[in-house]
This record gives C-alpha cells, sequence and structure tokens, in this order.
C-alpha cells in the first residue's frame, strides 16, 4: 500500500526531531517559559481573536463537490483566560501540562459536508461514501510548558439530517449557480457525536534565525477518541517568519487537521507574514463519514487504515488582523476511493 512509506516517513521524521531535541535538552538545562516562550505582554493586549475559517474543494481542489467537500468553523479564543473549574480539572491528569499565562481557552461552532463523487445522482452509489453532515460546539484548552505545547478539545454535535446539511449545500448551490444535490435522501441517520482530542507539539524542536527571518520545525504527536472520529496522529510541521514576530502559529482549522491554534502577535510594525506547512499521519480506527452510523444500519465503504495529509499555506497579519490561506492535499480515505483529495482553507481573524 502507497500509504504505509508515507506514514513510516512521517513517524521517522518525527521519532529523529524529538530524539534529536531531547539530546539537545539533556546537555542544556530545561528552558523556563520565560525564556522559551513569549512574555506575559504578548498576552495581555487585545487578548481575545475570533476567527472564522472555511474549507472547501472550491477554494483549493477546482470546485469537484465530493469526499470531504465544506467545512466551516467560528472561533472565539480567550488568551490567558481566568480559567473555569472544569478546565484545571481536565488539566490535572495530563502529564507536564501547566497552568500559567500562556494558558488559553476557546469555542467553536461548525459544520462539515462529506459527499460522493457524483452529487447529481438520487441512488448512493455502492462503492462510494455515505452522504453525511456533522454539526457541532467545542470547548478547547491549549498551554505552553516548558518546551511543548498542548492543545486538548471536546466536540459535541449531531450527525444525520439535524446537522443540516442539505439545506446548507442546496442553499450554496444555488447562489453559486452551481448544480443542486440530489442525494441527500442517502444521509446517515441521526446520531449524537462525542470527539475528545489532545495532541502535543514541541515548538523549539528546531529553530534557527536566517538573516531577518526565522525558522522553526515542530513535530507533534495526537490521539482523538469518539464515535465520529477514533484515530492516533504524528506528523512535522514548519513555519518562516520575520525573526521579530515569530509568534506566531498555524490557524485553528476544521478537525482532523495539522494542529494550530490560531495566536498571533499584534507586530510592532502594524505589518507581519508567516509561510507555514506540514505533513501529518493518522492511523483510524474509526470515521463514521466511512463506517457509517455506530448504532443503525447504514451505508458505508471499507476505510484506508492510515491516511496521510500535506499543507502549505501563507499568513499575512494587518496590526490585528491576520488573514491565512491553506492548501491541504489528503490521501485516498477508503479503498475505492480513484485519487487524493485538494482542498483550501481560507481563515480570517481579528484580536480585540
Amino acid at each position: 500500500m502507497k500509504l504505509i512509506p508515507i506514514l513510516t516517513f512521517i513517524l521517522a521524521v518525527n521519532s529523529l526531531t524529538v530524539t534529536a531535541y531531547a539530546q539537545n535538552a539533556y546537555d542544556a538545562p530545561e528552558p523556563t517559559i520565560s525564556e522559551s516562550f513569549p512574555e506575559e505582554e504578548a498576552f495581555s493586549d487585545k487578548d481575545k481573536i475570533i476567527t472564522i475559517a472555511i474549507e472547501n474543494d472550491s477554494i483549493g481542489g477546482g470546485g469537484t463537490d465530493q469526499n470531504y467537500t465544506s467545512g466551516v468553523r467560528l472561533s472565539y479564543f480567550d488568551i490567558n483566560a481566568d480559567l473555569p473549574e472544569w478546565a484545571r480539572s481536565v488539566a490535572k491528569p495530563i502529564p507536564d501540562f501547566d497552568i500559567n499565562h500562556t494558558t488559553s481557552v476557546y469555542y467553536s461552532l461548525g459544520q462539515n459536508l462529506y459527499t460522493p463523487e457524483d452529487i447529481t445522482s438520487e441512488v448512493q452509489a455502492d462503492d462510494d461514501r455515505p452522504w453525511a453532515a456533522w454539526a457541532y460546539g467545542s470547548i478547547g484548552l491549549s498551554t505552553l510548558t516548558e518546551n511543548h505545547n498542548d492543545i486538548v478539545e471536546l466536540s459535541l454535535g449531531v450527525v444525520g439530517p439535524e446537522a443540516l446539511g442539505e439545506p446548507t449545500q442546496k442553499v450554496v448551490h444555488k447562489l453559486i449557480n452551481s448544480p443542486d444535490p440530489e442525494g441527500w435522501d442517502n444521509q446517515l441517520d441521526f446520531e449524537p457525536g462525542v470527539v475528545l482530542s489532545w495532541e502535543r507539539r514541541w515548538p523549539q524542536a528546531v529553530t534557527a534565525d536566517i538573516g531577518p527571518l526565522n525558522f522553526s520545525a515542530m513535530p507533534n504527536a495526537g490521539v482523538t477518541l469518539g464515535n465520529v472520529y477514533t484515530h492516533a496522529s504524528a506528523g512535522l510541521s514548519f513555519q518562516l517568519t520575520p525573526t521579530e514576530d515569530i509568534w506566531q502559529d498555524a490557524p485553528l482549522r476544521v478537525r482532523p487537521s495539522q494542529p494550530g491554534t490560531g495566536f498571533y502577535n499584534i507586530p510592532k510594525s502594524g505589518f507581519s507574514w508567516q509561510v507555514f506547512g506540514g505533513v501529518d499521519g493518522r492511523a483510524v480506527g474509526r470515521n463514521i463519514f466511512l463506517d457509517g452510523n455506530t448504532f443503525k444500519d447504514s451505508h458505508s465503504v471499507d476505510k484506508n487504515i492510515f491516511v496521510a495529509d500535506a499543507n502549505l499555506g501563507l499568513g499575512f497579519t494587518f496590526d490585528d488582523i491576520k488573514l491565512a490561506y491553506t492548501v491541504v492535499y489528503r490521501t485516498e480515505e477508503f479503498e475505492t476511493q480513484d485519487k487524493g483529495q485538494v482542498f483550501g482553507a481560507v481563515s480570517l481573524s481579528k484580536r480585540f
């Protein structure tokens, strides 16, 4: 299988990078928050971020209207928040998770749509994925501790007609004069969904100043559990920024995706930029959008156990506003899928 070499490469790079960092850490005292990460002032001025993220195959994949065809996520990120008690309770069992001036809480609302290759057919193709929609709300917690960044997120939502996939796609297609989707009568049945995920990254694993620029590479690993998604992941991301504006993170995107909190500094000069990208591999135990309903009989396809994403993006910050674009390539998610998928992601954020 061609997916196995991809994931093997990702895991090998991740392992080598973490090992290299561990050796460096052994030779020198482990850095503290104040030495490795932004000072508290970076988290106090306009300490809230609101972000709208839109992912669609029409802004990166040629408008194919198939597989993962659309995702929308609205997020409110509260930097250095006064944490509620539930957040402190969540943090306690996580090894090396510290509540400090970087600890932030975010809340999101989102909707994902998944369709087969031919959306004009009223008949569900036996060898193609089910029609499905997922509407959800998420609560997340992010913190920087010593040499790593942790992101913990809980999502609750619904799959099925109650997720409003059919009216959403039909309204949008009417506005843009695109073919009317005819197969939503075949979508997965109603099912409540829960997803709990934890991701850890090592932002200081590799970092180097190149003249006025800074390059960094960050390995990551994570686990996601739930009746919607269950998978383990590992990957490596990178970014290139002006040295004075290194504290910019990748956009907070629609899951599953490369990790990112969406945090960014307000640049002193009023303008900054960021190039980012990476690879991420997942060993998939469950994907309801391929496996079908958990508690009822429904259409399903044989999923691929190993799936990988590669992405490349560019971000621009204008004072307290940031605009970012990412193009993503995702390998085949199920056995009868004839090729991987390309889609784009646009996010617009404002600090206030």
